[in-house]
């Protein structure tokens, strides 16, 4: 279980640690930023430093940056931050759980290529944010959950399914895209009053409900919004 908490700054994750769990980098010009790694039997904590603000100090001119390398290893991996930049590319990893919980952010999410252990849960919990999740077919999940504030956010379910997938979105006043490739055999069911839904030719509707017909393991999705733009694409 390696658990990563991070608070504002930057943060690039990648395939390519040469070690079991993880290997990298973290640049900084204040040394309360130094993280500290914690390990308790098979739970691995790498987290910021503790930086105090006294009186009228702010971020400006501050550094925080990491770039770590994750390993093969089986894992479940949870992070956790604050406002800050993510660019996270999983391809090739064997995650068998992903958390991910932050404030207000602009986050790049990759599966570049399939993940090698079935994923039981992926989570993520942001605030107001952009966030962009792409090719969760290979993410090889079993359950999605998505919840948000407002913000703009994509979920991108290129890649190839090994199995079916559920996925839940919760979001506040948002504009949602939801990329589904042709061919897929998917439901979505969107429950809200004051959203705007549109659908690429090929979908058929039934009330709340879309639908695409396809071949191979199932994508149902359900979307509980508040308010704004839901975007089905190819």
């Amino acid at each position: 279980h390696l658990t990563l908490a991070f608070g504002a700054g930057e943060i690039t994750l990648s395939a390519g640690s040469d070690k079991k769990l993880v290997t990298g980098t973290a640049t900084y010009n204040v040394p309360d930023f130094k993280p500290e790694v914690k390990v308790d039997g098979e739970d691995v904590r790498i987290e910021q430093g503790d930086y105090q603000v006294n009186g009228f100090a702010t971020f400006e001119g501050m550094k925080n940056e990491w770039d770590l390398k994750l390993g093969t290893l089986p894992m479940d991996l949870e992070i956790n931050t604050g406002a800050y930049k993510g660019d996270f590319d999983f391809g090739g990893l064997s995650l068998t759980s992903l958390s991910i919980n932050d404030g207000a952010s602009e986050v790049d999410v990759d599966f570049s290529s399939q993940n090698k252990e079935k994923m039981s849960l992926l989570s993520y919990k942001t605030g107001a944010s952009n966030v962009s999740l792409k090719n969760l077919a290979n993410a090889n999940f079993v359950s999605l959950v998505f919840e948000s504030g407002a913000g703009n956010y994509t979920l991108d379910f290129g890649g190839t399914f090994q199995r079916d997938g559920s996925v839940t979105v919760r979001s506040g006043m948002s504009n949602l895209t939801l990329v589904i490739p042709e061919g897929v055999a998917a439901t979505v069911r969107v429950s809200s009053g004051l959203s705007n839904v549109q659908v690429p030719s090929g979908w058929s509707q039934h009330g709340e409900t879309y639908t695409q017909e396809g071949s191979g393991p199932a994508l149902t999705i359900v979307v509980e919004m508040g308010a704004g733009n839901v975007q089905i694409s190819r």
